[in-house]
């Protein structure tokens, strides 16, 4: 039986009892209001996971607005993943939204509300983020997180249903320790058209993300004698403590509007530098040509982490120090803000005299990752099928970063912006205990993260705060109600 365009409208979910008054909407913020309403009614169930949103066309003649409002609204909920459009099965919620817990006597309005001061300790522990993750929040500003709703999920599909028809049954068994050749051969390529780095395939190792590439390159680097990786400071404390977790020192150097001071660097008689020079986390600094230049005559061992390389949005892009140094370099990179972190691939580079260690130190890791995944991406990468993504990214990202400065500057004008040209996040300085803020904006639904968090030595107080996985509207949202707070 044929079913028409009405016979499916009329399976939605009604709209009258949602009890929508369009007089209580804000002069222009009509979308908005509404995808908050709708947003609600998730939330408290009245439109079920699974459920149908009335058409648009239904629905704004019932309220008796434009379809474009309907249409604006209904993105609004597809760009945080509470629903998603099936053609002519309409829009489906797939996913309620996390609410924080209610909250005895009311919600705060100081920085001294510490109701989560257990996820904001002075030293974080080695479980700190994950407590992050699993803590409640209407608004996620946690930085590294690539917008996840733009998953490319039916190029995924076709590659994946490509790869699997021209799949050998052999291929299904213990793969290569190094990685599938067909990924390391398109990781190869990929480096050279985008980060300038002339490398074999040979020479590439697929790791599970860049944690795993320190962990390995941590314990080859012991072997040889070294037990000392200096870091940035501030610097992540993400890298931090997976150095320390495989036994490394990680003594700080401190970041300046250059990049790391190479001459403390030189002072401090560390052998190995971890070092993000494309786009330094948390400030965004650059690595200068001249401070590239002093790390060519230091001479010591650099462990690039390629963070946030390919996100650059008002500058051109710089070359890799891989490129620059190739015998002095051990370069990481991976996927987990190109496409998403819990894909977990990543690639490791090294020097000649570390490439059998590394390799067997992959082996006795995990014995290689997945096969299946790396076949997918090497197709995406071949195929320019990521390059496009990456296209669409970026304009996706920067329309965010610029509505989170705009808001800044509106809400929050005594605040410092730093790292804007490039990455997912923003770094705002200001005169204030981060911590203290930090879990009143936890109070209020708004996940950040403290850059004390990234000190060691320096003293600079304020937020890493990420834009890229929260839509324009909650990115308003939270630094309005962070505004409030430092106020």
């Amino acid at each position: 039986m044929n079913r028409s365009k009405s016979d499916v409208d009329d399976r939605s979910i009604g709209s009258d009892f949602l009890q929508l008054n369009v007089a209580e909407a804000p002069v222009g913020g009509l979308s908005e209001w509404l995808a908050a309403q709708l947003r609600n009614a998730i939330s408290d169930g009245r439109l079920p996971v699974g459920g149908r949103l009335p058409a648009t066309r239904v629905l704004a003649a019932e309220l008796k607005v434009s379809r474009g409002v309907v249409t604006e609204a209904y993105q609004r909920l597809a760009e945080v993943g509470q629903v998603v459009g099936r053609g002519r099965a309409g829009t489906i919620v797939v996913a309620a939204p996390v609410t924080p817990p209610p909250q005895a006597g009311g919600r705060p309005d100081a920085l001294g509300a510490r109701s989560n001061a257990g996820v904001f300790d002075a030293a974080p522990g080695a479980d700190i983020f994950d407590r992050v993750r699993a803590a409640p929040a209407r608004i996620d500003l946690s930085p590294g997180v690539p917008d996840l709703t733009a998953f490319p999920r039916a190029a995924w599909l076709r590659a994946e249903r490509s790869v699997l028809a021209e799949l050998a049954a052999a291929d299904l068994g213990y793969g290569d320790p190094r990685g599938a050749p067909a990924l390391r051969q398109a990781v190869a390529n990929w480096l050279a058209r985008n980060r300038g780095i002339r490398a074999d395939a040979r020479e590439v190792v697929i790791v599970a993300g860049t944690s795993q590439a320190l962990g390995l390159l941590a314990g080859v680097l012991r072997e040889d004698g070294i037990g000392t990786v200096a870091v940035e400071d501030p610097g992540s404390l993400g890298v931090q403590q997976h150095l320390r977790d495989a036994g490394m020192r990680t003594p700080p150097i401190a970041v300046d509007s250059h990049g790391i001071r190479v001459d403390a660097l030189r002072a401090s008689g560390a052998p190995a530098a971890l070092l993000t020079p494309a786009h330094q986390f948390p400030t965004g600094v650059v690595l200068s040509g001249e401070r590239r230049r002093a790390l060519m005559q230091w001479g010591g061992l650099i462990i690039e982490d390629d963070y946030d390389a390919e996100h650059r949005y008002d500058r051109t892009p710089v070359p890799a120090l891989k490129s620059m140094l190739p015998k002095h370099v051990c370069y990481a990179g991976s996927v987990s803000k190109l496409l998403a972190p819990a894909l977990r691939v990543g690639w490791v580079l090294v020097p000649p005299r570390y490439l059998d260690a590394l390799v067997a130190a992959k082996r006795f890791a995990d014995l290689g990752n997945a096969v299946l995944p790396q076949l997918v991406l090497a197709r995406l990468m071949e195929s320019g099928q990521l390059e496009r993504h990456l296209r669409s990214l970026r304009r996706r990202h920067r329309h965010r970063r610029d509505t989170m400065i705009e808001a800044i500057e509106t809400h929050l004008p005594q605040a410092t912006v730093h790292g804007a040209a490039a990455g997912l996040h923003l770094m705002i300085t200001f005169d204030a205990p981060d911590l203290d803020l930090a879990a009143a904006a936890l109070e209020h639904g708004v996940k950040v993260q403290p850059l004390s968090w990234h000190n060691q030595r320096s003293s600079r107080q304020g937020l890493v705060l990420g834009y890229a996985a929260t839509n324009p509207a909650g990115i308003r949202d939270a630094v309005a109600i962070l505004g409030k707070l430092l106020a």
